[in-house]
């Protein structure tokens, strides 16, 4: 559905894009534009479980390092 506005005799380059520009806010496009530009697909379930392994393992390291006074 392409938006479209149409030049009038008596109409300034200014006044056209301004009508333009009302248009397409009042349609949403832009709103879809920016809810879809950040989305994050859903990651797997063995994808999120190995992310919280390697996050426990990291921390465990880290505290391992701290103790020891390497860090």
């Amino acid at each position: 559905m392409p938006i479209e506005v149409r030049k009038k005799a008596s109409e300034s380059p200014n006044t056209l894009f301004f009508s333009f520009s009302k248009r397409v806010k009042r349609s949403g496009v832009l709103k879809e534009a920016r809810k879809r530009r950040f989305h994050d697909r859903k990651t797997s379930r063995l994808k999120r479980r190995l992310s919280a392994i390697h996050r426990d393992n990291k921390k465990k390291d880290m505290d391992r390092a701290r103790k020891l006074g390497i860090v």
